[in-house]
This record gives structure tokens, sequence and C-alpha cells, in this order.
């Protein structure tokens, strides 16, 4: 059970491709797990999706999970889990934002509670978490006989479902203040979330402590 009382502590949600990350997380760690010519021979069977999502005809909440259940349905999970370690390494090393990232370290600087609310895929996220002593909350992958099935077992981590998994496991009112950081249409429903709401394409300045 939650306590009544409030903490001291501030709550801070910070989405991850666009936001923390400054790129697409999720369609270069398809290049960097699995072998090219694999990719665009199953790639084929989704072309007109992949046209349509470019055109902006079909959102990304559905090409995510059409993506993920091509590519990595009967994948070995030990055989990308080596990838996924690799790749987040590689992220934190190269593609952080510098100035989001500085503002999660001034939260954690002051005690805050950190939470990674994105659609990407746990598969690597995890790893991105664990290494910034994080809290996670995204889109989740279904593994049987060691193997990925193609389908998530959670819902896409965007839009409605940011808010609805984040107000499952928070007591909002325990916290002092709500912070959330954002960069698209998919993160709104989080940001309403917040005290302290920041989209990065308004390009105004960070909210202060």
């Amino acid at each position: 059970m939650h306590a009544k009382s409030k903490t001291h502590k501030n709550l801070a949600l910070f989405d991850f491709d666009g936001t923390l990350c400054r790129i697409d997380s999720f369609t270069k760690f398809i290049f960097f797990a699995l072998p090219k010519f694999e990719i665009y021979k199953k790639g084929i069977i989704i072309s007109p999706w992949i046209s349509a999502y470019y055109l902006k005809i079909y959102p990304a909440h559905l090409m995510r999970p059409k993506l993920f259940s091509t590519l990595f349905k009967a994948q070995s999970q030990d055989k990308i889990e080596v990838f996924a370690k690799k790749y987040a390494k590689l992220l934190l090393e190269k593609y952080l934002n510098p100035e989001l990232y500085n503002q999660l370290k001034q939260h954690q600087k002051q005690g805050d509670e950190i939470v990674l609310v994105s659609a990407s895929i746990d598969i690597y996220l995890k790893h991105i978490c664990k290494e910034l002593g994080i809290h996670l909350i995204c889109t989740t992958t279904e593994i049987q006989s060691n193997h990925y099935t193609g389908q998530y077992s959670s819902p896409d981590c965007s839009n409605e479902q940011k808010k609805i998994r984040v107000l499952e496991q928070y007591q909002l009112d325990h916290y002092q203040a709500i912070y959330a950081y954002g960069n698209s249409e998919e993160d709104f429903y989080l940001l309403s979330l917040a005290d302290f709401p920041y989209l990065t394409t308004e390009q105004k300045p960070l909210p202060p402590f």
C-alpha cells in the first residue's frame, strides 16, 4: 500500500526516443541486432505498411508491433540479448540528449524518483535503465521457450497507455511535484500528468527544480 502522506521527492517521467535519446532507438536496434539481408527479405512482406508509415498514413503505434512481429518472431532470446547489451552501451555513449540527460542527473542528485516511460521495447531499455539507475515502464515483449513470439506481452506503451501505466504503478499525490518530458503527440497524455510538463519541440527552457 502507498503511504498517504507526501514524500519530499518529486516524480520525473522521461520519454526516450526523441527526448532522452536523440534518435529512433527501435529502428536503429533492428539494424543493429539483425542481419541486413534478413531485414530486407522480411521487410518486403510489410513494405506497403512501411510506405504508408513514412507517408504519415499509418500510425507509429501500429507500425511498431507489425515490425516487431515480422522481424523478431522466432528469434533466439539469448542471441538478441547479446546485441541488446551492446546496443544499450552504444546509446548511452553516443545518443543521449546532453541537455535532457543533465536534467535527469539533477533529478537524481536531489533524490527524485525517475521513470523512463517509452513505447520502445524492453529488450534493450531494461539495460539502459539498469545502467542509469532509474525505473522503467515500456512495451514488453513475449518470450516462449527462450524465443520471441513476435507478440507484445503488454499494449504498445504510447499515447494514453503511458498515462494508464504510470497511474497503475505510482500514486501521484504521494509526491511533491510531477515532472514529465516528451517530444511528440504520443507523449501528450504523459505530459498531462505533470505539474511541470516539458515538450522539446516547444523550445522552452527546461522546468526549474
